[in-house]
């Protein structure tokens, strides 16, 4: 094991090697929470398939596959879904808004009412994802060195703490390309072929198992609808996405890269399903799914592979939290903090002490975090109630504000407050993991945000008109002045 335990020494000294660097570029708020508004088509797919794979989908998407076999991929596969339609129906859109936040959007669109509101639903929604993360280094450190499960907790989410407090989203973008570049090499070219070499191929796989592992629809059709609403929708309104959409340095690169990164997710949801399946012909007793991932890279993999296999669910599960722990500190200062306080100033006005507010609120959020992490035990449960919330209060009023111009802030206010209530009543009654919740508290979210809007005044012409500037990239002059920094950066690729 001394050769894998080198490699992910390596792997982990580099991750603070970039957060270290990244912090030289992050000079302004606009470079330290969206790298400067300038990533190019290869770093942008990059780091947004990095983003949306992380341990649920690498670990997570093998379980089910060992579970359901192939039809197991559509959790990851919906998720990819999701990415392909933000980035050809929406993100030009939302890349031209300039904004830094999901509640950002909702002010412009409905008059600046709504930002607090669906900040604190956002913020619980970041901040469990970012929890859940990070929980898993528990998993893949007691693989490689039997290690305490605090212990873990803490190693792994200090690292990415530290690195995402350095530099922001540049250091994440840095990060998260190498691991978008292990994760292809570990679970692509290295994993899933010797999986299923392992397994004798797919023709001894097909005769060791029952024909519903090869069914595509085997997980059920209900389970498949619920994924669609949950990861499909949730995917275009997450703030952690979003906040990767503002990199983008141009429509065309917000809209051909995402497509790019959701193809890939298409691709990875496939594998993991097919090596989820040869493992279970390999151990079809394991006590538990998700053991799934961890024992055929324990048992299989030759010394070497092992660790760079290993390293490759690390980058997912790190690519997924740093992610996670930016968007939930940007939520925490931008829509939360500062509108508490009052103090929201203009974005010309917004110099280098909000680089360290923001790294500030990062390091708060990531204690809190790891606090967290380390109390909490059920955290499918968890992460079922932020999805929730999200998809139950959040979905309606913002594609309602891309979509319909007689939305108003009252039916978004409608909106949120009938959707997240009626989602948490519903889970109290059929229980936190129950379809019903976010079917109903959706169809709730729905009919309230038309009701409403339909019985109140028009949004007014002048916020309406300001909105339709923005969404056509005419921004006000001191948001594109806010973009400029003294020293210029070239686009990155």
């Amino acid at each position: 094991m001394a050769v894998d335990y080198l490699v992910i020494v390596v792997y982990l000294a580099g991750m603070l090697a970039m957060g270290w660097w990244g912090m030289r570029r992050a000079r302004s708020k606009s470079e330290f929470l969206v790298a400067g508004r300038r990533l190019g088509p290869a770093m942008y797919s990059g780091t947004m398939a990095a983003i949306v794979l992380g341990g649920a989908s690498t670990i997570g998407g093998v379980g089910l596959g060992y579970q359901y076999g192939l039809s197991g991929a559509w959790m990851v596969f919906t998720i990819g879904l999701g990415l392909l339609a933000l980035s050809v129906f929406f993100s030009a859109r939302i890349a031209r808004l300039k904004v830094y936040t999901v509640s950002e959007m909702l002010d412009l669109r409905y008059g600046g009412r709504a930002g607090v509101i669906s900040g604190l639903v956002m913020w619980a929604y970041t901040l469990m994802l970012a929890v859940t993360s990070t929980i898993a280094y528990a998993t893949i450190f007691d693989v490689l060195f039997d290690m305490n499960r605090t212990l873990a907790i803490v190693l792994g989410g200090s690292i990415v703490v530290a690195y995402s407090t350095l530099g922001g989203m540049w250091s994440i973008t840095l990060t998260d390309m190498v691991q978008f570049v292990v994760k292809t090499i570990g679970v692509l070219l290295l994993l899933l072929p010797i999986a299923v070499v392992k397994a004798g191929g797919f023709a001894e796989m097909k005769a060791q198992l029952p024909t519903e592992y090869f069914d595509p629809l085997g997980i059920g059709g209900e389970t498949i609808f619920t994924y669609v609403l949950i990861y499909t929708f949730g995917m275009l309104i997450g703030q952690d996405i979003w906040q990767r959409v503002f990199t983008a340095r141009s429509d065309r690169t917000a809209r051909w890269g995402g497509t790019v990164a959701g193809t890939y997710c298409l691709v990875y949801a496939v594998a993991g399903a097919v090596i989820g399946t040869a493992a279970k012909v390999l151990y079809p007793n394991l006590a538990s799914a998700d053991d799934a991932f961890a024992t055929v890279v324990k048992d299989e993999l030759p010394i070497g592979v092992r660790g760079l296999v290993l390293a490759a669910a690390l980058a997912a599960v790190m690519s997924t939290s740093s992610g996670a722990l930016i968007a939930c500190a940007t939520v925490a200062n931008n829509d939360i903090w500062s509108r508490l306080r009052g103090v929201v100033r203009p974005e010309g006005e917004q110099q280098h002490d909000e680089v360290r507010g923001n790294r500030v609120f990062i390091l708060l959020m990531g204690l809190a975090v790891i606090g967290t992490a380390i109390a909490l035990n059920d955290v499918v449960q968890a992460l079922t109630v932020a999805y929730n919330l999200l998809v139950g209060g959040l979905l309606v009023p913002i594609l309602g504000g891309l979509l319909w111009k007689r939305g108003t802030a009252q039916g978004a206010l409608a909106s949120v407050a009938v959707g997240g209530l009626a989602v948490i009543g519903l889970m109290a009654a059929y229980g936190i993991l129950a379809n019903e919740p976010v079917y109903y508290g959706l169809l709730a979210s729905l009919a309230a945000y038309v009701a409403v809007s339909l019985a109140t005044r028009p949004t007014d012409a002048a916020v309406l008109a300001a909105w339709r500037e923005r969404l056509a990239g005419r921004a006000p002059a001191h948001d594109n002045a806010s973009e400029t920094v003294s020293e210029q950066v070239p686009a990155a690729q």
